[in-house]
């Protein structure tokens, strides 16, 4: 990480702007006693920690626009955060910094089944919004493994997806319409109910855009109308080589499941002693592919997937019989990150994505980069649409193990980018991929999107430090130029 001291000129302040924020956010809004503070120190990044000036829990949109407004008066950075699930330290706080926390944003406004959506307050969890709908036949398809925890304002901030985004996409795909507060204080709507909107796709710019552009305070997402049946098929093959194959085979012969998920031996033996669901010990990969829709339709495609993974070698192939049974398969799957937990004290939890017919080629690499740095890693990921997660093992104990454990990680994402893919699929950049973004981005690549920056936030209060590895300053407000004057970033520290 770049050094950056901390802004002694604002911690000075800090009584001016603890009292003139209680103010704007009486009673227990403010959160001002360093105790009460760690709680936010750190996001699912754990590995990297910072005690915010600071937090701040507005009830209101009045009261949000109200207390960025002062900052962006008084030049104080700002860092909102949902449920602090994000696992690229994009809710990592700043010493010298806000942290707004919107989790008192917990309400769902409106159902509207005719219309098919959902107007919701961003911290309502993932989760939730199917609760609220699943009675009448509906549900939210992005299902990412936090579901149970992350806000949905978490997941507009990095896109997210899960086990069906294969079929049914990631956030992006799912959201109508967002109202955010802009740094200046003001309120701007884009997208609505509708499909789509005329003009520019700000609503795609702001969702993924890692709470640098505003603080996002509703939003609307589509709803679905539960599929009629769903099966999935649990296969085991003797080699990640041979399962990465028979995922471009599905795909290759036109069949887009439900979700498609794939572990390697590592992951399959954590998963099966965390949740005993039968999960085969003796294979070195595992496949979870699920076809949903119409009975007839899924009957055919199961067998049309059964035929392909025997021709490429599959070792065993169960089908499931009964909803019961359906989601026994996937309780190994939902559970495996807390499951690989059990081998290590300490994991990074990586996020890449690459063209699925190299999934071959990248797990030998992989398979190669544990040996030079001599670090285990287990693989968990979306195989249908080439997200991985690998999940690299260290002890943060023993001196360098942490240090080791990142390197392995950036060689990794290096070699993602190397076979045509990219830094991240859900995850985000955060601070965690921050300074391997030269590696996929030109200097005029970054100079572009810093601009986008610059026309929403022109004094670069809005979670700083993220994303981009060096970052320029407009030349004035309101304009989109770029010019020298380069901020250095903090140097985070690391646990």
């Amino acid at each position: 990480m770049k050094p950056l001291d901390v802004d002694q000129a604002t911690l000075a302040r800090r009584d001016e702007i603890v009292a003139a924020l209680r103010k704007i956010v009486p009673g227990e809004g403010v959160v001002d006693a360093k105790i009460s503070r760690r709680a936010y120190e750190s996001d699912a990044l754990t590995a990297y920690r910072a005690l915010p000036m600071v937090v701040v829990l507005p009830e209101s949109v009045a009261q949000v626009r109200a207390v960025l407004a002062y900052c962006h008066e008084n030049n104080v950075k700002v860092v909102a955060r949902g449920a602090g699930t994000s696992l690229s330290g994009g809710a990592l706080p700043l010493e010298d910094g806000v942290l707004l926390s919107m989790m008192k944003f917990n309400k769902i406004k409106e159902i509207d089944f005719e219309n098919r959506i959902v107007v919701t307050e961003p911290g309502v969890t993932n989760l939730a919004i199917t609760r609220a709908v699943e009675a009448q036949g509906f549900y939210y398809a992005p299902d990412p493994s936090s579901q149970i925890a992350c806000s949905i304002g978490g997941n507009v901030a990095e896109n997210s997806g899960g086990v069906h985004c294969l079929k049914y996409g990631l956030t992006t795909n799912n959201v109508l319409g967002v109202e955010i507060v802009l740094m200046t204080g003001e309120v701007i709507r884009l997208g609505g109910r509708h499909l789509d909107q005329d003009g520019y796709d700000l609503l795609g710019l702001v969702t993924g855009s890692e709470g640098m552009l505003g603080v996002v305070t509703e939003v609307t997402v589509r709803i679905l109308r539960a599929p009629e049946t769903a099966r999935a098929l649990m296969i085991a093959f003797d080699s990640s080589e041979s399962a990465g194959a028979c995922v471009a085979d599905v795909i290759a012969a036109g069949i887009i499941p439900g979700g498609m998920e794939m572990m390697d031996r590592l992951a399959i033996e954590a998963a099966e002693d965390f949740v005993h669901v039968g999960y085969p010990r003796d294979a070195e990969a595992l496949l979870i592919v699920e076809l949903d829709g119409p009975s007839v339709e899924v009957d055919h495609l199961v067998g049309r997937v059964e035929a392909i993974a025997l021709k490429r070698g599959a070792t065993q192939c169960r089908i499931s019989n009964s909803d019961a049974e359906r989601l026994a398969f996937w309780a190994g799957r939902k559970a495996a990150f807390p499951a690989v937990g059990r081998l290590s004290p300490d994991y990074f939890c990586m996020d890449g994505t690459i063209p699925r017919k190299e999934l071959p080629r990248v797990l030998a690499g992989m398979r190669q980069l544990s040996e030079k740095h001599g670090l285990r890693v287990a693989n968990v990921f979306h195989a249908g649409d080439g997200n991985l997660h690998p999940l690299i093992l260290y002890d943060a104990n023993k001196p360098g193990e942490l240090a080791l454990a990142e390197e392995f990680g950036a060689d990794i994402l290096r070699l993602c980018v190397e076979v045509g893919g990219v830094l991240t699929g859900e995850h985000g950049v955060g601070i965690e991929k921050r300074d391997l973004m030269p590696e996929m981005f030109s200097d005029i690549d970054l100079s572009h999107q810093i601009r986008v920056k610059c026309a929403f936030d022109a004094k670069h209060l809005l979670n700083p430090g993220k994303v981009f590895p060096v970052l320029h300053r407009c030349a004035e407000l309101g304009r989109m130029h770029v010019h020298g004057g380069r901020l250095a970033f903090p140097e985070i520290p690391r646990f």
